[in-house]
């Protein structure tokens, strides 16, 4: 079997499980309050250009997700996401068992852009606001769910957005290193730190066993932020083995080599795959990619590859999701190329 369904079914990078085996034995405190852990939020502020920030490490993204909400919302703010964003759609409705709705917007190919975001607003804010759930927490994800990379120009109209509306721009940094690496990338790492109010820097999807750092830029949303990660279930007893994976992971970029790795993989795939007539649901510059297939091919292909199934462009053909990460390799990738290819001459 043949697996490119996502980016995450592998361990870890050996750099990675060779620092969590040399510190294995060490005896520190708990609860993130240890030495690894300060030197990663040290090093991952400097990386990003933020000095002042808090960093919070935690084991996934819904657990980030659900605690950014819960911390930094009133009981009667809201979300706004894209209609394919990761809350709204991926996170079994974790965002409003915290007790706020997620207002769903149209996005363009998995973006969410700052006229929408105004339109959102504009409906709730009617003269009756007392009467409304009211939006506060502008959510994205660099890179979309769809592969897809935010231009600096479009985040800092959302930036402008916010700022003219009063909302939090917050994003799911899950896949920040296969957008930073992407081809046609325009935004630096200090650019999310300097225009948005919080973000997250994801680790689970790029090469580490687990976990995501909550970066909070903004004062206003810092305090109470620990509190809430305790009460929601998401501080780990055992902190040091993310800070020991995430230091190791920021050491010489290493994030980035395991994200560039990853985005070639796929779009090696992808040309493959254009080469031999198969045409694509969208355009995708990261290690995310939307072949769509006849039918009959996706039948097929189930039993030699594991993938996902995205989308029905009509009636007879299927969008379907393969993901590489950074423990595909080429043998990988031509192995699912011959796959494919001889899948399709029998139809």
């Amino acid at each position: 079997m043949l697996h490119f369904c996502n980016d995450y079914s592998e361990g870890a990078h050996p750099r990675v499980m060779r620092a969590l085996a040399d510190s294995n034995m060490e005896s520190t405190a708990g609860y993130g309050c240890d030495p690894y852990c300060e030197a990663a939020r040290e090093a991952l502020k400097a990386r990003f250009a933020c000095p002042e920030a808090d960093v919070h490490f935690l084991v996934g993204g819904t657990q980030t997700n659900l605690v950014a909400a819960a911390a930094f919302l009133r009981p009667w703010e809201a979300v706004i996401a894209a209609e394919s964003g990761h809350v709204a759609v991926h996170e079994t409705g974790a965002i409003e068992a915290t007790g706020h709705k997620v207002f769903v917007v149209p996005g363009t190919d998995g973006k969410l852009s700052a006229e929408a975001v105004r339109r959102a607003v504009m409906e709730h804010r009617t003269g009756t606001e007392e009467h409304m759930v009211l939006p506060k927490l502008v959510y994205i994800s660099d890179s979309t769910e769809f592969g897809t990379i935010y231009t600096r120009a479009e985040l800092l109209a959302l930036r402008a957005a916010c700022d003219e509306l009063g909302l939090w721009l917050y994003l799911d940094g899950a896949r920040i290193g296969a957008a930073l690496t992407a081809e046609g990338n325009d935004v630096a790492p200090e650019d999310f730190a300097r225009l948005c109010d919080a973000f997250y820097f994801g680790g689970t999807k790029n090469a580490l066993l687990f976990g995501e750092a909550l970066v909070i830029v903004n004062e206003t949303l810092k305090p109470f932020v620990r509190n809430v990660i305790k009460q929601r279930g998401g501080m780990l007893a055992k902190g040091r083995l993310l800070g020991v994976q995430f230091g190791a992971i920021l050491q010489d970029d290493l994030w980035l080599e395991t994200a560039r790795h990853a985005n070639a993989m796929a779009q090696r795939l992808a040309a493959g795959l254009a080469a031999l007539g198969v045409p694509f649901f969208l355009a995708s510059p990261t290690n995310q990619i939307f072949p769509v297939f006849p039918d009959a091919v996706v039948t097929a292909l189930r039993d030699d590859v594991a993938f996902e199934f995205w989308a029905k462009p009509d009636e007879r053909h299927t969008a379907i999701r393969f993901v590489c990460s950074w423990a595909t390799d080429e043998a990988q990738v031509e192995a699912l190329l011959a796959c494919v290819k001889a899948h399709l001459s029998q139809v």
